[in-house]
């Protein structure tokens, strides 16, 4: 066997070994460490506690009165809003058609209908020879 390839041989099975030790050793390390951040988390903030919960939850977590609870507090712990006093004023309905009056006798249903636009016919074109 020629010297170059041996030596490559003998890298690859090196770097083959290095990667197989390094993946099982942190393997070995990665729950505890998750763990113990999640618990030091968890007892210093009782909303995070809560979201994770209701991650945990799946499709339930929509309809339940703590995770909706939990969100609203995380949005507005986000957003920077207090409260109800920032919460944005409701806005009046508009109509579809804004310019068009709407009068007693199209309310009761006398009159054009105003839901659709009206039909535009489109000028003629010249021929193009």
């Amino acid at each position: 066997m020629d010297g170059k390839i041996l030596a490559r041989v003998s890298a690859v099975v090196f770097i083959a070994v290095a990667l197989t030790v390094t993946a099982i050793e942190s393997k070995d390390d990665e729950p505890d460490a998750l763990a113990t951040r999640d618990r030091s988390i968890a007892s210093q903030d009782p909303l995070a506690a809560e979201l994770r919960r209701c991650s945990g939850i799946g499709e339930a977590g929509p309809r339940d009165p703590g995770c909706l609870k939990a969100w609203a507090d995380s949005r507005h712990r986000f957003l920077g809003q207090r409260g109800s006093a920032t919460a944005p004023a409701p806005v009046a309905p508009t109509t579809l058609f804004p310019n068009v009056a709407a009068s007693a006798d199209r309310k009761k249903g006398q009159g054009t209908d105003v839901t659709a636009p009206a039909m535009q016919v489109e000028p003629p074109r010249p021929e193009v020879r």
